[in-house]
C-alpha cells in the first residue's frame, strides 16, 4: 500500500481546488525513463482506470495502476519545503539505486 503524508495531501488538495473543471483525483505512477530506468509521475485524473487501485487520504482520491503498484508498494509520498526548493518527495523501500538528478531510480 502507498502512503501520503497529511502535508502532501494538503498541498495536492490546494492545487486540485484551483483546477477547473475539478478532477476526480490524483494519479501516481511509475514510468519508464530517466537516467536510472524509472521515474515517478503525478497527474490529475477525471476517472480511475478499469484496473486501478483507488486509495483515499483525507478526502483525496489517489489512483495507482497495477504495474506501478509493483514498484510503489510501501512507498511514502511527502511534500517538503527547503532552502533549495519545494516539491513532492518519494521515500520508496523498493528502490535499489538512484541517480544524481534525484528524480530517477532503479528497482
Amino acid at each position: 500500500m502507498i502512503q501520503i503524508t497529511e502535508t502532501a495531501v494538503g498541498k495536492v488538495k490546494e492545487i486540485l481546488d484551483m483546477q477547473e473543471p475539478k478532477p476526480a483525483g490524483l494519479r501516481i505512477a511509475v514510468v519508464g525513463g530517466g537516467c536510472s530506468g524509472f521515474s515517478y509521475s503525478m497527474a490529475f485524473e477525471n476517472s480511475p482506470g478499469l484496473l486501478d487501485k483507488t486509495y483515499e487520504f483525507g478526502g483525496l482520491k489517489v489512483f495507482v495502476d497495477q504495474a506501478s503498484m509493483l514498484y510503489l508498494d510501501g512507498a511514502k509520498v511527502d511534500y517538503v519545503e527547503t532552502l533549495e526548493g519545494s516539491g513532492f518527495k518519494f521515500d520508496n523501500p523498493n528502490v535499489k539505486s538512484t541517480c544524481g538528478c534525484g528524480s530517477s531510480f532503479n528497482a
